[in-house]
């Protein structure tokens, strides 16, 4: 290409030569090969890569000593690799919506850029505040009027709290109320009360995800640390994240709920197939049997557990909060399209 213009020198005359050279080198060596690899690349390079390989062990007694000598005299080249920001916009330019012709819908760049936003939420930016949540007083009776609120709020677990408000000492799953009848005003202590994990507001969106996943629960009690300096250090041993709770962890039962336990659990194992496909989710069933019981709050007639001093809870955070951050986009359910209804 560099020695088109002196050979045509002789032929034509100078100007000549610099326009028909010039022509012929954008024409065949940029405009015409950019404008089919850029559709056809991949398949280009396929057949070619037979002959490519070829050159490699052509040149190589003279290109490895040169690329030596350039990495010692330059330092080795890093691979290029794209930030955050880059890699959103990246997204978006092959959307469909940027027309680019690219391939990926609305939906797909939503959910990737997302994706790549929710390492930088916390519990804080996705989490529902204390004051606008609905919860029921542990001491509270599951009359008609009560009954008929927690039907009405369309809730699929309802926070439990004792005293105030934001001592959130555990959850009710509503499908448990089924059996309960409203003339017996049964207290809301003598239902199944589940556990609630508390997460930091600092806690990023992932690391709740992956808490969620665990199964324990799909809500959490988002809690805000206090600083308080008139506080004496002697008083830091009394201040221990629900002290009056007795919860059932294995290897810390009493005996006699250890018998009671090992019978059921011997009932229950009678009770499954010994077909050889059992063997095969055994380790899952173990999971999740074991997980089932672990995560209920056994108040065992002990006073009621409050949250430590040092703590303030500030709102609440469920699976569905985090799945909106993923989507960028509000999850309506049948309750939440009935209000809007009417």
């Amino acid at each position: 290409m560099l020695a088109l213009p002196i050979f045509l020198d002789g032929l034509v005359t100078a100007w000549g030569a610099i326009l028909i050279s010039v022509t012929l080198i954008l024409l065949f060596g940029e405009i015409i090969p950019q404008s089919v690899c850029s559709r056809y690349g991949l398949a280009i390079g396929a057949t070619v890569a037979p002959f490519v390989q070829v050159l490699v062990w052509v040149c190589f007694p003279v290109a490895y000593p040169i690329s030596k000598l350039l990495d010692f005299l330059l330092g080795h080249g890093h691979v290029a690799l794209f930030r955050r920001a880059e890699l959103k916009t990246l997204v978006n330019l092959h959307g469909n919506e940027a027309g680019k012709g690219g391939e990926l819908t609305h939906d797909e760049t939503t959910i990737i850029a997302g994706a790549l936003e929710l390492s930088e939420k916390t519990a804080k930016d996705a989490m529902t505040p204390i004051s606008e949540t609905f919860a029921i007083d542990i001491n509270a009776k599951l009359d008609r009027e009560l009954m008929s609120l927690i039907l009405e709020k369309g809730h699929s677990r309802v926070p439990v709290y004792y005293e105030h408000s934001t001592n959130i000492i555990g959850l009710v799953l509503v499908k448990n109320l089924l059996t309960v009848h409203p003339e017996d005003e049964v207290p809301v202590k003598s239902v199944t009360i589940r556990r609630i994990p508390r997460v930091q507001e600092t806690l990023p969106l992932y690391d709740i995800l992956n808490e969620f996943q665990k199964g324990h629960s799909h809500m959490a009690v988002v809690v805000r640390q206090c600083n308080k300096a008139d506080q004496p250090p002697s008083n830091n041993s009394s201040r221990s994240p629900l002290p009056e709770v007795k919860v059932d962890i294995d290897g810390e039962k009493y005996p006699q709920e250890n018998a009671l336990r090992r019978k059921r659990s011997l009932k229950k194992w009678k009770s499954f197939p010994t077909s050889n496909d059992s063997f095969k989710s055994g380790s899952r069933s173990r999971k999740w049997s074991k997980g089932t019981d672990s995560d209920i709050l056994h108040l065992n007639g002990s006073p009621l557990p409050q949250l430590p001093e040092e703590e303030e809870a500030v709102g609440i955070i469920t699976m569905e909060d985090v799945i909106e951050e993923l989507l960028q986009e509000e999850i309506f359910d049948e309750t939440d399209h009935h209000y809007d209804d009417s």
